[in-house]
């Protein structure tokens, strides 16, 4: 018996430890090779640049595995299979977002000037004027809108997490919220007119109605996100303060929302983002107009993207300048949104408790 136990431990100590690897310069080598033998088919048949790019991606994830599965292993080759898949999908995801900045940067910066972030639409005919009066009622719209979504969602989501459990109140309120956040935004334009209307009578149209509607929209956002970020916290921070004496409120106020704080902020500024660029509720109870407005609670209000809408669909005589201005005001519309965006991670991190020992 021991000699067989003494003959299998030599036997094992000469297994190998490692399996042969590919060298790291083996995925580029084979995606230049896959590119140069896609293009020779390709010019050979006459095809595109796109049937190109196609067959250069379907030769790499077929030769790159072949080649580990014959130098390594079966899951070595499994693995960079799969990594090709997602790094194929990763590529195609990016595609439609590349080119749609491409299209709005080449279309929109030759327009961007002094003028056009100044001057509004009023007595212009033709080339000229700018968005100033758009990006002032997008900024009051969109500030009402939070002025009314953001109390709203935090409290309904303290509700929710702190006090409703697992009650029935908690459920409805969970169940409807789950339901606004699956209404299509003319809904939510048709549900502010009619409101504005039984008050004020059919034809209504101002800046404020149009902040009631995008704060049906942007409600559930930020209930949804506030709600998760509550859930994060500890119980044990809540057990502690209890256990000190501090009252359910006042744990609520000075050790969990400062705790949730950096999450809480980037679901804010995230649902912003996301209704700051809604266009069926304001065409229908904000409306539209040349001049600037700086009330709420006055006559129409434009928006930066009515101001597109109207722009490329109506742009009047001749048209290139009307369509040059919707191209400017949609690249703008970009900018502001990826402006709170990094503004809310600036917060996140600003906010964020502090981890140091």
């Amino acid at each position: 018996m021991s000699t067989q136990t003494t003959q299998a431990r030599s036997d094992r100590s000469h297994l190998p430890l490692s399996h042969p690897r590919l060298p790291t310069w083996a995925p580029r080598l084979v995606a230049a090779l896959a590119i140069a033998a896609a293009g020779l088919v390709s010019l050979t048949l006459g095809w595109g640049v796109v049937a190109w790019v196609l067959l250069a991606v379907v030769v790499f994830a077929i030769a790159l595995p072949a080649w580990s599965l014959k130098v390594e292993n079966g899951r070595a080759a499994k693995d960079r299979f799969v990594t090709t898949l997602v790094w194929i999908a990763f590529g195609t995801a990016l595609v439609p977002l590349g080119s749609l900045m491409w299209k709005v940067v080449s279309e929109g910066v030759p327009v961007l000037s002094a003028e056009f972030f100044t001057y509004s639409m009023r007595n212009v005919i033709g080339e000229g004027g700018g968005i100033y009066h758009a990006i002032i009622g997008t900024l009051l719209v969109t500030a009402g809108a939070a002025a009314i979504s953001v109390p709203v969602g935090i409290l309904s989501a303290i509700y929710l997490v702190e006090y409703g459990g697992k009650s029935r109140m908690a459920r409805t309120v969970t169940f409807l919220v789950d339901v606004m956040t699956g209404i299509p935004s003319i809904v939510a334009g048709l549900f502010a007119y009619a409101l504005f209307a039984l008050m004020f009578g059919p034809g209504i149209r101002f800046g404020f109605g149009g902040s009631v509607a995008l704060s049906v929209l942007m409600i559930p956002i930020v209930v949804r996100s506030v709600e998760e970020m509550l859930k994060l916290v500890p119980h044990e921070l809540r057990e502690a303060s209890y256990a000190l004496g501090v009252p359910k409120w006042r744990t609520i106020v000075k050790v969990v929302l400062p705790t949730a704080m950096s999450g809480i902020v980037t679901g804010v500024m995230l649902a912003v983002a996301r209704v700051m660029g809604e266009t069926a509720p304001l065409l229908i109870i904000a409306g539209s107009t040349d001049s600037v407005n700086w009330s709420l609670f006055g006559e129409r209000m434009m928006t930066l993207p009515v101001f597109v809408y109207y722009s490329y669909m109506q742009p009047g005589v001749p048209p290139a300048f009307g369509q040059a201005r919707a191209w400017g005001a949609a690249l703008v519309l970009i900018a502001i949104v990826m402006a709170l965006n990094l503004l809310a991670r600036w917060i996140g991190r600003r906010f964020a408790p502090k981890t140091g020992r």
